[in-house]
C-alpha cells in the first residue's frame, strides 16, 4: 500500500509539473507541444501501437501499409492534444470562449429532447474531443452529468474531475452509476455516456461496430425505453484550424416490446450513430483501445 501511494505521489508531481509548463504556453504552442508528445507516445508504447494496428487492419483490411503508418501516426498525435486540451478545460468559461472555439450544430434537436420533460441522454463516443461537452453545455445553459470511469491515481482523479466540473456540470462515478442516473434523469437534466468501449459481457450485449461484434453496455437502451427518455447523439470533431465542430443530431426515442432483443436492437442502433462519426474522420477515434475481444 505504502509503495503504490508514493508511486502515485511521484505521478501526481510529474503531472503538476507537465499541467504547470502547459498553462505557461499559448494554446496554439501548447497543442503543438501536446501533437509532440503524442508522437513520442507512438514510440514509447509499442503495445498501444500494435493494438491500433491490429483493429485498423480488421475494419479496413484493403488499407495500405503506408496509409496505415500515416493514419496511426495521426491518431497519435490527436491523442497528445486531446490530453493537452483536457488540461486547460477550466480556461474555457464564457459564451465568448464558446464562440472563439466552437461551432455547434443542431442545437434546436437537443432543445427538443428536454422539453419533454424526461431527462435527456446524449450518446457519445470517444470521438474527436470527447470532453468539450464539460464546458459547451454548462456555459449554453443545459444542466448536465457526465459518466466517467475513476482513474487509477486518486490524486489525478481529482484534479482531473476539478477541471470536468469547473464550468458547472458534474461527473458520475460509471460504477454502480445506475441509481445516479436514474436521479439525474428525474431532475431533466442531460446525462452524457460514452459508449464505445469494451464492457466485461456478463454486463453487456453484443452489437456489431464497423461490422465486428463488440460487447457494448445496455444501460442507455435499457433506461431509455422503461423511462422514455429521448436520446441525443452527439460528437465534436477538431477542425483543421484547431476549432471544433460540435454536432447535437436529432432525439431517438427508442421503441420495441420489452425483452433483451429490443434492448440489443437499439444498443446496436446507438452503436450505428457512433460508427457513422467515427468514419467521418478515423484518425479522430479511440483506436488504441482492445473494443473487440472474445
Amino acid at each position: 500500500m505504502a509503495d503504490r501511494t508514493a508511486k502515485n505521489l511521484i505521478e501526481y508531481v510529474l503531472f503538476l509539473i507537465l499541467v504547470g509548463v502547459v498553462r505557461l504556453l499559448p494554446r496554439k504552442v501548447a497543442l503543438a507541444l501536446g501533437a509532440g508528445l503524442g508522437r513520442l507516445a507512438r514510440r514509447l508504447q509499442p503495445r498501444r501501437v500494435r493494438i491500433a494496428r491490429e483493429n485498423l487492419t480488421a475494419v479496413f483490411p484493403q488499407m495500405p501499409e503506408k496509409e496505415m503508418d500515416a493514419t496511426i501516426a495521426e491518431i497519435f498525435g490527436h491523442l497528445g492534444k486531446s490530453g493537452i486540451e483536457m488540461l486547460l478545460l477550466d480556461r474555457l468559461r464564457s459564451r465568448a470562449d464558446l464562440d472563439r472555439h466552437i461551432s455547434v450544430i443542431g442545437l434546436e434537436h437537443l432543445e427538443e429532447a428536454f422539453a419533454r420533460g424526461k431527462g435527456v441522454f446524449i450518446l457519445t463516443g470517444h470521438v474527436g474531443f470527447w470532453e468539450v461537452g464539460t464546458f459547451l453545455l454548462p456555459i449554453l445553459g443545459y444542466p448536465v452529468d457526465f459518466v466517467a470511469k475513476r482513474m487509477k491515481n486518486p490524486y489525478i482523479e481529482d484534479y482531473v474531475r476539478r477541471l470536468r466540473e469547473a464550468a458547472g456540470g458534474r461527473v458520475l462515478d460509471a460504477k454502480h452509476g445506475a441509481r445516479r442516473i436514474m436521479k439525474a434523469l428525474s431532475e431533466n437534466r442531460a446525462v452524457a455516456l460514452l459508449l464505445d468501449q469494451h464492457t466485461t459481457p456478463h454486463r453487456a450485449v453484443q452489437v456489431p461496430f464497423f461490422g465486428r461484434p463488440a460487447w457494448t453496455t445496455p444501460i442507455i437502451a435499457q433506461i431509455a425505453m422503461k423511462q422514455g427518455v429521448p436520446v441525443v447523439p452527439s460528437f465534436s470533431w477538431r477542425l483543421p484550424d484547431g476549432r471544433y465542430q460540435v454536432e447535437f443530431q436529432k432525439p431517438l426515442l427508442l421503441s420495441g416490446a420489452p425483452g433483451p432483443a429490443a434492448v440489443t436492437a437499439n444498443t446496436a442502433l446507438l452503436t450505428e450513430k457512433i460508427e457513422a462519426a467515427v468514419r467521418r474522420d478515423i484518425s479522430q477515434w479511440f483506436w488504441v483501445h482492445r473494443r473487440w475481444r472474445e
